[in-house]
């Protein structure tokens, strides 16, 4: 078969500046947002008339950051630990044959002014600087459908951690709810590879959100923010 050209739409911008810590599903964090920017020649109020009369939409994009990696047939699924392997299409695996991701996300608006078109999203797992490929309107007769089963990712992850932050961080950060809120919600998901959750682990980690380095250890069941450290 012959090659596929696709040309990207638009452009994610988010506050995930880095693959670890975005959510490993959509869904996950109701604090997440994004913005879809529609490049030229797509960036026309025609081409998003009636988006607005839906509440969710599928994102189709390219995972950008691993596009140069090599692929495998199996795969070792999050969910199972990284301890079992999975057929890769059977998996949400960013490694793919093709690096093309789906993701549903909540539309909160648009704004077309100046010549641009911005898609305003909540509830997502889209890494800043990802390209769209594609937008479509997520339609609930027929995207959801109530029989479906999904194996071993039938139940919903809880949430294995408890986030807590160091009295100094937590004055901090009380003038920024958001932000405390959205590094709750992305810790209390354990970002770390999935063999670090089972064994003893002294590290310091960092989760990069918008120009904020959260610096946190785990110790247990708790994740301690320890500092913020804020870039220029």
């Amino acid at each position: 078969m012959d090659s596929i050209v696709l040309t990207p739409i638009g452009i994610i911008h988010s506050p995930f500046k880095e693959k670890f810590g975005i959510p490993r599903q959509p869904g996950l964090a109701p604090s997440s947002y994004a913005v879809v920017e529609l490049i030229a020649p797509y960036n026309s109020a025609d081409v998003i008339l009636g988006l607005e009369q839906f509440s969710h939409l599928w994102i189709i994009f390219q995972f950008h950051e691993t596009a140069h990696k090599k692929w495998t047939p199996t795969v070792r699924p999050p969910r199972l630990g990284g301890n079992k392997r999975m057929g890769v299409f059977a998996t949400r695996s960013t490694h793919r044959p093709n690096p093309i991701g789906m993701s549903v996300a909540e539309l909160e608006k648009i704004e077309t002014e100046n010549n641009e078109v911005k898609i305003y999203l909540r509830n997502i797992d889209l890494m800043d600087g990802t390209p769209v490929l594609d937008i479509k309107p997520y339609i609930p007769y027929s995207d959801a459908i109530p029989t479906a089963t999904a194996g071993y990712a039938a139940i919903a992850p809880e949430k294995p951690l408890d986030v807590q932050f160091d009295p100094e961080i937590g004055n901090e950060l009380s003038i920024q709810p958001e932000l405390k809120q959205l590094i709750i919600e992305v810790l209390s998901f354990d970002p770390r590879p999935a063999y670090k959750a089972t064994k003893d682990d002294t590290k310091i980690y960092g989760v990069l959100l918008e120009n904020v380095d959260v610096k946190f250890k785990i110790d247990g069941s708790i994740a301690t923010v320890i500092s913020l450290e804020r870039s220029a």
